[in-house]
């Protein structure tokens, strides 16, 4: 049983960094697809990055020059360093992985998380204030 548990969240001014951590246990797949994305107090789920087996990655439009994702295979964990943090960043921000795909890609290029998604962490809390 795959699990995902994240660290590294917190409050940082607008302009600052944070670099959230996934730690997985029970992967035994290595072509999983593993991701973020997060969800804001009454807004829908948004798709953040993601990163394949072959190492190849996909971002939010919104996120795109400011946020890398990252995978350490030997250590079974995933990164999202987040530079340039903006109050819209806000929000909580789950792992996610699939032997699938993760996101929906919308009309309007945003990345829509699939609701069936296979493993979830618990989540953790990024605040960034003006």
């Amino acid at each position: 049983q795959v699990q995902l548990v994240e660290s590294g969240g917190g409050s940082v001014q607008a302009g600052g960094s944070l670099r959230l951590s996934c730690a997985a246990s029970g992967v035994s797949d290595s072509s999983l697809i593993m991701g973020w994305f997060r969800q804001a107090p009454g807004k829908e789920r948004e798709g953040v990055a993601q990163i394949e087996g072959d190492g190849s990655t996909k971002y939010a439009d919104s996120v795109k020059g400011r946020f890398t994702v990252s995978a350490d295979n030997a250590k079974n964990a995933l990164y999202l360093q987040m530079n340039s943090l903006k109050p819209e960043d806000t929000a909580m921000y789950y792992c996610a992985a699939d032997p699938s795909f993760l996101f929906w890609v919308r009309p309007d290029n945003r990345l829509t998380p699939k609701t069936d998604i296979a493993y979830l962490g618990q989540g953790t809390q990024v605040t960034v204030s003006s």
